[in-house]
């Protein structure tokens, strides 16, 4: 009888190891929900507006998309959260800490007006901007 309390026991201890790994990932999908709900809200009520003074042409405008343009289109508060490198193709836009939703959908709203977009790669996510105007 001691073998199967053993195993029930062995059982039991799965099943909370299970648990525990199944409210992490029910965390983290709420975290993405309410990010995408809040990039969702705040690209209908905020629509990115170009911040260039008149007259001033970015090398985006001029076909080329440099990481000193990429920099100018986030506040300071948001620059100090990333890291932003350039690559072939692309200029790479990657988080130096969690975000938040807030902050989250306000840096993907400014990199979708840049023409960017977002990839979702575990640790390696990170937004992507292209260099070359579309």
């Amino acid at each position: 009888m001691s073998a199967e309390k053993e195993k029930l026991e062995n059982l039991l201890e799965r099943v909370d190891e299970i648990l525990l790994r199944l409210k992490g990932i029910s965390d983290d999908l709420r975290n993405v929900s309410a990010s995408l709900k809040s990039m969702a809200v705040s690209q209908i009520t905020h629509p990115v507006q170009p911040s260039q003074t008149p007259g001033a042409q970015s090398g985006y405008e001029r076909g080329q998309k440099t990481v000193e343009d990429v920099r100018t289109s986030f506040s300071p508060d948001l620059e100090n959260l990333l890291n932003i490198e350039e690559r072939n193709d692309y200029i790479i836009i990657k988080p130096r800490q969690f975000l938040g939703s807030e902050n989250f959908a306000k840096i993907a709203s400014a990199v979708r007006g840049m023409s960017g977009e977002y990839i979702s790669a575990g640790k390696d996510s990170h937004f992507r901007v292209p260099k070359k105007k579309a």
